[in-house]
């Protein structure tokens, strides 16, 4: 695997990702037309009100949204959407972020949707509050209620489920937000949780969609949209917006919108059986070792596409699992799968992995499970 020159100079070699679209190993690759648009934009200077609120609009049209926003990631638009939540189009709330002091300062979140990602929700001065059943999240809203935030993410609990939820905010009239970052594909889900009335939508720019890594975008209702962008930016009069650090630059904005174009044009289902196909030339080449089971799987719930899934017989006596892993992290090339805690199993995730590359990562564990 040859390195770039950029890379070398600062003594870093290019790794193979069957872990997924994960921040820590870059997001996902982005086309040569995203980089080009990119470039192109650097070019000149444009007004970036109306930049944010044009690729907005663009947004929503794709998402069937009323409006839409980019984002400095999704952890930004989380930020924002309970931001907005919290104060409205109101500038005077607006500049009082971050803080507690206002009447809506409660996300209420399902115990079993408690996640690392939340301190997102936290950052505008909101506390979370837990709910563990429907009974008890009708008892919890209240005035002070800013939002109903739901989850959805690979591996984690569905909690009362996302229509129940809706359906519960809907009754009290809270609004109800919902962070998506890895659900796309499918591409249905950029409009299917608006059409399930969804209030607020937060999506990732730099995994699935391709678009740049730094890149996210919310979509949503006309008010709270406005809201969010409100609290984006220093762009209101004198405003102090929270959201000032999460800019997102002009040449972010152009990329997001050309992936996202070049996304919604391309066959899902070709992209689906490379994926399958990959998947399948490892689990041939791993169906001889003794002592594993090798499946593909792919559980929408769970999985990211069809997954190579290694799991462990009983009888099994080679290396650990962590032992497997630091050989796979430090051979040459390096490779990174993914492992869940307190799951003794390997799964290898076909999204990142580029051609020729599935033949590296059965060799490797031949050579490390070939002795057992």
């Amino acid at each position: 695997m040859k390195s770039p020159e950029v890379y070398k100079k600062l003594g870093i070699e290019p790794v193979i990702n069957a872990q997924s679209w994960v921040t820590v190993l870059g997001g996902s690759l982005m086309k040569p037309e995203v980089l080009s648009a990119m470039n192109e934009a650097s070019s000149v200077f444009v007004d970036m009100i109306k930049l944010n609120k044009s690729a907005g609009d663009f947004i929503a049209k794709i998402c069937n949204a009323e409006k839409g926003l980019v984002t400095s990631g999704c952890a930004a638009a989380q930020v924002l959407m309970v931001a907005a939540c919290m104060t409205g189009k109101d500038e005077s709330k607006i500049d009082l972020l971050p803080s507690s002091s206002l009447v809506k300062n409660q996300v209420l979140l399902h115990s079993m949707q408690r996640n690392r990602y939340e301190k997102s929700f936290v950052m505008p001065g909101a506390k979370i509050v837990e709910y563990s059943s429907e009974e008890e999240l009708n008892e919890l809203i209240s005035d002070k209620t800013a939002c109903i935030a739901y989850v959805m993410a690979p591996w984690l609990s569905r909690g009362l489920g996302l229509l129940k939820t809706i359906k519960v905010a809907q009754k009290n009239n809270v609004p109800i937000i919902l962070d998506a970052a890895a659900e796309l594909p499918p591409r249905e889900n950029l409009s299917k949780f608006i059409d399930m009335g969804v209030d607020l939508v937060a999506f990732s720019g730099g995994k699935g969609i391709q678009g740049p890594q730094s890149t996210g975008f919310l979509v949503g209702g006309k008010e709270l949209v406005e809201a969010a962008f409100m609290n984006s930016l220093n762009l209101h009069s004198n405003l102090a917006a929270i959201g000032r650090p999460m800019k997102v630059s002009k040449e972010n904005i152009i990329g997001l919108i050309t992936a996202l174009q070049l996304f919604i044009d391309e066959d899902e289902s070709m992209e689906w059986g490379n994926w399958l196909d990959k998947s399948k030339k490892i689990k041939i080449s791993l169906q001889d070792i003794q002592e594993i089971e090798v499946t593909i799987e792919d559980d929408k719930q769970i999985r990211q596409g069809p997954t190579v899934v290694i799991r462990f017989n009983e009888n099994y006596k080679g290396p650990t699992l962590e032992k497997i892993l630091f050989e796979l992290e430090n051979g040459t090339p390096n490779i990174f799968v993914s492992t869940q805690p307190n799951i003794k199993e390997i799964s290898l995730v076909m999204v990142n992995l580029q051609d020729g590359e599935e033949i590296i990562v059965a060799e490797r564990l031949k050579q490390i499970l070939g002795n057992i």
